[in-house]
């Protein structure tokens, strides 16, 4: 059984950093109830561990990232001393 959901507007995390013009990354991004590998590009280097939004499909396994920060993630507050 195949899927066409696209992962346009899914997001993820780097497995492996991005290099920005030199070359792609890898994301573990959310999509169809589980988790998918792609190839990531990004316009700038992004570091491992970086959250991120998929922008844009390049075709198959290849997307197109920028950097995420969850807007509905409660913010953590410092520890007190």
């Amino acid at each position: 059984m195949t899927s066409d959901a696209s992962p346009i507007g899914c997001v993820g995390v780097l497995l492996i950093g991005t290099r920005g013009e030199a070359g792609p990354g890898e994301a573990l991004v959310k999509i169809r109830g589980g988790s998918e590998t792609y190839l990531a590009y990004s316009e700038t280097a992004l570091p491992k561990g970086t959250h991120v939004l998929v922008i844009e499909s390049r075709g198959a396994r290849t997307v197109e990232v920028t950097e995420w920060t969850d807007p509905f993630k409660p913010a953590t507050l410092p520890e007190d001393n």
